[in-house]
């Protein structure tokens, strides 16, 4: 009996099921998303004069302020960090999957690259149908460079542009920080803040759905290009997520709990530290910044970076206290959110947009800060009551099935 070409090489290797996954990464995913909710929901707060750095408004009460404050500190800009490390992260698991199965290199790497070009069209849609500021196009486009470029590298490569990527954001924000102590030190006149583009705007204060979909798609452009390549901070955290996927440090934490510790601690505290003179200057605690809000776009990039890295890490902690136990039913409905991803990522759009945008209900246009967080929370909730739903019978999300048979080709 003659053989096939075809079959003298294992087939690619399906994904992960929904038993017998390491703790940490999903549990990071399912936390992700809450942040993701709270970080992307201001957006729809139009009507109302707005930060020149972020969406949060200028005005509120004092409630709506702390809550501006918190979020500024402790979520802006720190969040898409956290995602760009965990989709770098699967990625590499996914490639090692392959390798360790016997799956030939050009196999694995062509399953890659299928993968990210698929997440590249689920982000152009998602952006032309409810949300501008989707990622998955900025990953997608990443993702097939950064695994063209580097998933067959060494780690010592990968640690060299990573941190030669993170000197580039160093500098960048370093000279912001010069540029307003230049501009605070001149004698001119205060400047009020200058307003957003409209592009990223008017798909959330558009009435008509055809025009908010197109300012959507020229926001997505504007996402993909500056904060997925240009931005730095993506391509930095996807070459961190191949280096510690190589290392299995989320799959065994407990192999590198001084790594995970240190990380933690500083990169929490750093981005921490780095948020709050944004959120004191927004709130007006910290007088005189009205000239030079625009530096915290460089100092905000750079310890968000650390910060959503810390987070990781921290979640890498806390994943290998629960390996040693049962999740409990709080721990085990956030990881059924974290197998589920991308589902749950797209639902909030789903949940969000309509009831939001001014072209649906027109909710933003009501809401503050406070009850703008609240309902992003509400969104969260309604998210995990569906996976939880979904994990009881034993069903991965949707959109994750769509994505798999589209990548795996079965």
């Amino acid at each position: 009996m003659t053989m096939r070409v075809e079959d003298r090489h294992p087939h690619v290797q399906g994904p992960l099921g929904l038993t017998g996954r390491a703790p940490a990464p999903d549990l990071a995913r399912g936390f992700m998303l809450l942040l993701i909710a709270l970080a992307n929901t201001p957006f729809y707060l139009y009507g109302r004069a707005h930060a020149v750095v972020g969406f949060h408004p200028v005005d509120g009460s004092l409630a709506d302020k702390i809550v501006q404050a918190v979020l500024i500190t402790g979520v802006d800009l720190r969040v898409y960090p956290m995602f760009a490390f965990l989709f770098g992260y699967g990625l590499a698991v996914i490639y090692r999957r392959q390798g360790e199965a016997g799956v030939p290199e050009r196999e694995a790497f062509r399953l890659l690259q299928r993968r990210n070009l698929w997440l590249l069209v689920f982000g152009v849609v998602h952006a032309a149908l409810l949300w501008g500021g989707d990622v998955l196009g900025a990953y997608g486009l990443c993702g097939l460079l950064l695994v063209w470029l580097f998933v067959r590298r060494a780690d010592r490569t990968l640690l060299v542009w990573a941190g030669i990527g993170t000197a580039v954001l160093l500098v960048l924000a370093v000279f912001s920080v010069i540029g307003a102590a230049a501009v605070l030190a001149s004698d001119g006149a205060v400047q009020a803040g200058g307003a957003l583009p409209e592009f990223m705007t008017g798909s959330a204060s558009a009435e008509n759905p055809l025009v908010a979909a197109g300012y959507r798609l020229l926001l997505w452009v504007f996402l993909v290009v500056a904060q997925g390549l240009l931005g730095m901070t993506v391509p930095i955290a996807i070459l961190l997520g191949f280096w510690a996927a190589r290392r299995r440090i989320l799959e065994r934490p407990g192999e590198h709990l001084r790594l995970l510790r240190i990380t933690a601690v500083g990169g929490i505290a750093v981005g921490w530290a780095g948020g709050l003179p944004h959120a004191l200057a927004h709130i007006g605690v910290l007088d005189g910044f009205e000239r030079v809000m625009w530096v915290f776009g460089g100092t905000q990039m750079l310890t968000g970076l650390a910060c959503g890295i810390g987070y990781v890490a921290l979640f890498g902690l806390v994943g290998d206290r629960v390996a040693r136990r049962p999740l409990g039913p709080v721990g085990a409905a956030v990881a059924a959110v974290g197998k589920r991803s991308l589902t749950s990522y797209l639902g909030q759009s789903v949940l969000c947009a309509p009831l939001l945008a001014a072209w649906g209900f027109g909710l933003g246009a009501v809401f503050g800060s406070v009850t703008m967080a609240l309902f992003a929370v509400g969104v969260w909730l309604v998210t995990v009551a569906y996976a939880v739903w979904l994990e009881r019978r034993g069903r991965p999300g949707p959109a994750e099935t769509l994505l798999r048979r589209l990548a795996y080709r079965s």
